[in-house]
């Protein structure tokens, strides 16, 4: 295949679809090490953004004598920190869903038990339920938030 059309076929964290030969079991050791290797480059992304924010705070880091400037840049750390505070609990999850596959548990919805198929798996590594029960599981969440 040449490079330019596989480039197209790669998803966007860098990985080639997953080709399931003709047979193969679902979620077999195969296809569950397609998605550890997903989600251990997933969560060391992860983890050097963690050390850029850190490396960024401690060089940015001034005590400015404006008040405006200081505010900003309390603002700007404010904003950063939030990220990583949703990134750290997305690392907690790829953990989770790393520890499903070593018990050979990932893959199948948590609420009715299908297998929540690998494309939407490529799309969502950590996902834990199917379309179908997500979808009425968000549905649910609308009409109790109202």
């Amino acid at each position: 295949m040449p490079t330019q059309a596989k480039q197209q076929n790669q998803s966007i964290s860098g990985f080639e679809p997953y080709q399931a030969v003709k047979g193969e079991e679902y979620m077999g050791k195969p296809m569950r090490a397609h998605f550890t290797k997903i989600l251990n480059k997933w969560k060391q992304d992860l983890m050097q953004e963690v050390d850029r924010t850190v490396d960024h705070m401690k060089d940015e880091a001034a005590n400015f004598p404006d008040p405006a400037d200081r505010a900003s840049q309390e603002e700007e750390f404010s904003l950063e920190l939030r990220a990583r505070d949703r990134e750290r609990k997305l690392i907690k999850k790829i953990d989770k869903t790393l520890q499903l596959i070593e018990d050979e548990e990932y893959g199948w919805c948590e609420s009715c038990g299908v297998e929540i198929g690998v494309k939407r798996l490529e799309a969502r590594p950590t996902a834990d339920m199917c379309v179908d029960c997500k979808t009425l599981a968000e549905i649910k969440e609308k009409q109790v938030g109202k």
